[in-house]
């Protein structure tokens, strides 16, 4: 007799759906027989760049001990992180990107007698992390497509134990000030964890910025995710990193994979954090193009979401999926945010002047074949 495996498996995985990311060129190229030097991607929020200099060399010198384990502690990044950000380096606790940091943190704070509220249209690694473990999900309904903090510091209850807040969030890229998170923060009680995902936080400049480290030393329950895949340009290879009170790095690292960082991921993202001149290149890039993808939306009389990330979504109508395909027709890759309760739709990252440029063509032309000209 046949076993049903999928039936043996923990109640919150069963109905759990696979994480979707965003459409490979390669796969596209295979799928329609298109050049792949010819598809430009704005799917996954990558940087446009390309890796920088420095974190390449320092990638290719730690290829010569592939032999050897890389340091579980992390102890030269740690370092370069706690000077940077002015906190000791029993604070970090790093991972295989920010997503393994977040599923560390739910396995060791959250179980299926506990709540984690996090709001709707929020990263979807949110949800996944908490059906996961079995607990019980809070979606918070969102307002003006971001964080409604007051209705979720409502919602918690004494059985609350996580909440999760994306400033900036993904994939609407809105964005809460200093002040707020401040406020939202002295609402919750000492003994429920919050997540402040600051995976875009680079991309933000100037003295309004919002920074979740400096609110550390204030609360001891704030755990702060950082990612090197945006700003920073190391996507391929996976390294996140949370800073939080040393009491819960603790915890963390008691959980966390031992070697959870390749030699070859740490080595370049230790590199990285000297690279001052790539970091501004990447937020100057990100500027002008955010920019470019907005004026030509109002162009075209679309309607988006102003975005204080590398990516903008634009509402596209109830065709969505439809233009999707179109896109993928002209070798253009974008994401559709279906999934995240957004149907009509798309999630755009932020390329290359060029690159916007084709994506803007061929969503005009996308538009008009769905009979949606502007």
């Amino acid at each position: 007799m046949a076993i049903d495996y999928q039936s043996l498996a923990v109640k919150g995985v069963q109905a759990l759906s696979p994480y979707q990311p965003g459409k490979p060129i390669s796969e596209l190229a295979r799928e329609l027989g298109l050049n792949p030097a010819e598809i430009i991607k704005l799917a996954s929020n990558e940087n446009p760049l390309g890796p920088s200099k420095k974190a390449v060399a320092a990638a290719e010198g730690a290829l010569a001990e592939l032999c050897l384990y890389p340091d579980g502690n992390g102890f030269d990044l740690k370092q370069k992180l706690s000077t940077r950000l002015g906190v000791g380096a029993d604070q970090i606790t790093l991972g295989n990107g920010s997503n393994d940091v977040l599923e560390v943190i739910a396995h060791c704070f959250a179980d299926a007698r506990s709540e984690v509220v996090f709001s709707q249209f929020a990263f979807a690694v949110y949800p996944l992390v908490t059906q996961a473990i079995g607990a019980k999900a809070v979606s918070v309904p969102a307002k003006d497509w971001g964080h409604d903090l007051d209705a979720m510091a409502t919602a918690v209850t004494e059985n609350t134990r996580l909440i999760f807040v994306a400033n900036p969030n993904n994939p609407t890229g809105t964005v809460h000030s200093a002040d707020a998170i401040d406020a939202f923060l002295r609402k919750i009680p000492d003994d429920v964890l919050v997540v402040l995902d600051e995976a875009y936080c680079e991309y933000m400049t100037g003295k309004e910025a919002p920074d979740g480290v400096a609110l550390l030393s204030r609360f001891p329950n704030l755990v702060v995710c950082r990612t090197f895949s945006k700003a920073w340009g190391l996507a391929a290879l996976r390294v996140g990193y949370s800073v939080s009170s040393p009491a819960i790095a603790d915890v963390l690292n008691r959980v966390r994979q031992p070697f959870n960082v390749s030699s070859v991921a740490l080595a370049a993202a230790t590199a990285v954090l000297d690279d001052r001149d790539y970091l501004q290149r990447s937020r100057e890039v990100n500027a002008a193009g955010l920019k470019q993808l907005e004026e030509a939306f109002d162009q075209m009389g679309l309607r988006y979401i102003p975005s204080s990330g590398n990516f903008v979504a634009v509402e596209v109508g109830p065709q969505a999926m439809g233009v999707y395909q179109a896109l993928l027709a002209h070798g253009v890759i974008v994401r559709p945010v279906a999934g995240y309760g957004m149907p009509n739709h798309l999630r755009v990252s932020v390329g290359l002047p060029a690159e916007n440029e084709h994506f803007i063509d061929a969503l005009a032309k996308a538009l008009a074949a769905a009979g949606q000209g502007a």
